[in-house]
């Protein structure tokens, strides 16, 4: 079998960034769209959720900030543009849609910012870097949904942002696990640190207690 991977590594790839000084974690779009079976976005991705929510539980217990995403269109998707175009069955995110509620169990408390987009990123036509800047955030642990399309343009902007994006990879889910392990795999070669939740939460905790 091949080892990409390591084929990447060998031609200078996949170098490691590391956490830095201050973190926070941004959840992304982890909303009853990707869950409910009447939604056109349904993907298998309970056990992501499942792991997001213990990232988030981890991270309010030490004191990281935690930010969440999520989409909202105007109704009739004006404000989707060509990504609306694109992607058709984006309209589930029409404001008033209980497909756009972020999921039981892990949603935002009252202290915690939330970011409304419009397009992939959590940084494309947002507050984010100028969020995470103005607290002193230099590390952005990403979880959420999906891999291939949001956690992914997130990770990449975040790098091109000056921020260090640590993926964790069983916090994020995606329609098809092929996808899913492309995706990380090319993330980790280019463009974030790809970590499991156990070193994600073993992060946490020493930034915690730092």
């Amino acid at each position: 079998m091949t080892d990409t991977l390591g084929d990447y590594r060998a031609s200078g790839f996949a170098g490691r960034l590391g956490p830095g000084a201050r973190a926070a974690v941004v959840v992304i779009d982890l909303t009853m769209a990707y869950l409910d079976d009447s939604s056109p976005l349904r993907a298998p991705v309970e056990d992501a959720v499942t792991a997001a929510t213990t990232l988030v539980s981890v991270a309010r217990e030490v004191a990281v900030p935690v930010i969440f995403t999520r989409v909202s269109y105007r109704p009739g998707g004006a404000d989707g543009g060509l990504f609306m175009r694109k992607i058709p069955s984006l309209n589930v995110f029409e404001e008033g849609s209980p497909l756009a509620d972020h999921v039981p169990g892990c949603r935002p408390e009252p202290d915690d910012v939330v970011v409304t987009k419009q397009y992939a990123s959590a940084f494309f036509g947002t507050s984010l870097a100028s969020t995470l800047t103005a607290q002193g955030i230099d590390t952005v642990y990403l979880c959420g949904l999906s891999t291939s399309g949001c956690v992914r343009a997130t990770a990449t902007d975040a790098m091109q942002h000056g921020f260090r994006p640590l993926v964790v990879a069983d916090a994020c889910g995606d329609r098809e696990p092929r996808l899913h392990e492309a995706n990380l795999l090319d993330l980790q070669a280019k463009y974030a640190d790809v970590i499991d939740l156990e070193e994600a939460v073993s992060q946490l905790r020493a930034t915690g207690a730092a």
